[in-house]
């Protein structure tokens, strides 16, 4: 199965799709990566999950990538000895350690994190924003506040504090918890929420040894802050639009977007746009005009992915999301101007023998007959490389790595096959003229062009391409051991 589309879709996996026939139709429309989200399910249902995502792994042959969203900590309000109550502009409102029901004057917030980190003049945000309250006057154990929107507060409801450096880590007990089960359970990505600063995702990678890659999702006033330092220790973003549009106002999020997304792309590192991409979808089965421009636009910036959440996680219309996402894709890729802005916006790099070497590659796949770029890697490296130039030429990946698929399965335009080890660079391209006619990438007159590392086997090597001909006849006859 053959995508005919670069950018890659990912589907949330909940209630809606929790069966083998309705996770094959999800991957068959077009999922590439699915997302066991942790805020919801136990762990016997995510298990449920990731065994029959690996099931249609192997009765397709291809393969799936597994991205475990962990929740992070969550702020929260106390109960209500009425169980809401109405906050009206101007009125005084106060929130502390007490765990006392709350009233209309005050109720508890049973962070001390939270009080230590406030001053004057801080914003504090209740159910998604919707409450607005500025502090007045803060202590260790207290926060009085003037309303400056009102509305319904209620139970339990979250709490937002964009203006301050929260001194929380990024994982609680739970996220602890999670991030060992998804490990051990065997994930490809951990998506680490509540992202503030780089030490949250060193703390999580430590914690991972190595057993999945860790994403930073950027949802925090804070981490757009310190957006380069965290993209430099994080193997990919995600661009988690709903915390963002929450705490900072809703006209800053798309230039923010179009930041996080250039920027990863100039790293080499795959980038997710999220939250509410066809959210309509949720109940009906089409979408707006104006959420297909959104999908469109992620598209068009060159987002390595595009997510769904709730609309397959829960949704009355999952396959149909993602055929509507697979069907933009395809629509806006085949759109001349998309290569414009995509080639418009390629930052240029040049610092490592690694980057000449697919630059290189792509200037010789645009501007003469080749199919494909054929990649041979272990980590996943070189094919990141090539990827982040963005060609007009299908990427394929060949490694003899299950693992590295999966992972690079996230990855723009590439396309991932399992092969055997090399260790001769004529064996390698013999390798990649097969699978570039068997996946239907090639004829066997036209030419590929294969990218490698020698020697084999060795990381962060990426020193060699060649132009090789599909027909193995003329590669034993020409080319090189």
């Amino acid at each position: 199965m053959r995508r005919l589309r670069n950018v890659k879709i990912v589907a949330t996996l909940g209630p809606a799709s929790n069966d083998y026939a309705t996770i094959r139709a999800l991957f068959e429309a077009g999922a590439d990566v699915f997302r066991l989200n942790m805020s919801h399910g136990t762990h016997e249902e995510q298990r449920a999950r990731h065994t029959i995502i690996r099931q249609v792994e192997a009765d397709t042959g291809l393969p799936i990538c597994i991205l475990a969203d962990l929740q992070g900590p969550k702020l929260r309000v106390g109960v209500f000895a009425n169980g809401s109550e109405e906050l009206v502009v101007g009125a005084d409102f106060r929130l502390d350690l007490d765990p006392a029901p709350g009233t209309l004057m005050r109720v508890n917030l049973p962070h001390p994190e939270i009080f230590a980190a406030l001053e004057p003049g801080a914003s504090l945000l209740v159910n998604d924003g919707k409450i607005r309250l500025e502090v007045t006057d803060c202590g260790a154990d207290y926060a009085n506040c003037k309303v400056t929107v009102g509305g319904t507060i209620s139970n339990r409801k979250g709490v937002n504090v964009p203006d301050v450096v929260l001194p929380l880590a990024a994982l609680s007990d739970k996220d602890r918890a999670d991030l060992e089960f998804a490990c051990e359970m065997g994930v490809d990505w951990l998506a680490l929420s509540f992202v503030q600063r780089p030490e949250d995702v060193l703390e999580a990678r430590e914690l991972a040894k190595g057993r999945a890659a860790i994403l930073s999702k950027i949802e925090k006033p804070a981490a757009v802050k310190a957006y380069d330092a965290i993209l430099a220790v994080s193997d990919g973003i995600m661009v988690a639009r709903g915390d963002l549009g929450v705490e900072l106002p809703v006209q800053a999020v798309p230039p923010i977007q179009k930041r996080l997304v250039r920027g990863a792309r100039a790293a080499a590192k795959p980038v997710i746009v999220a939250t509410q991409m066809l959210e309509s979808m949720i109940e009906s089965p089409m979408p707006t005009r104006a959420e297909v421009s959104d999908v469109a636009t992620a598209i068009y910036e060159g987002a390595d992915a595009i997510m769904l959440s709730a609309e397959s996680a829960a949704g009355s219309y999952p396959v149909e999301a993602v055929t509507t996402m697979n069907n933009v894709a395809i629509s806006v890729e085949g759109d001349p101007v998309y290569r414009d802005i995509i080639e418009a916006s390629r930052t240029a790099v040049r610092q490592t023998v690694a980057d000449a070497i697919v630059s290189a590659a792509r200037e010789i796949a645009e501007t003469t007959n080749i199919k494909a770029v054929c990649c041979f890697t272990q980590t996943g490296t070189t094919v990141s490389l090539v990827a982040r130039e963005r060609p007009r030429v299908p990427i394929m990946a060949l490694t003899p790595l299950m693992e590295t698929a999966r992972r690079l399965s996230l990855t723009w335009g590439t396309h991932c096959v399992i092969t055997e080890p090399q260790e001769r660079f004529k064996g390698a391209v013999i390798a990649a003229a097969r699978a570039a006619l068997s996946y239907g990438f090639a004829h066997e007159h036209e030419q590929i062009l294969v990218v490698a590392g020698v020697p084999f086997n060795v990381q962060g090597t990426t020193n060699i391409l060649r132009v090789a001909p599909c027909d193995e006849r003329l590669i034993y006859r020409g080319d090189p051991e």
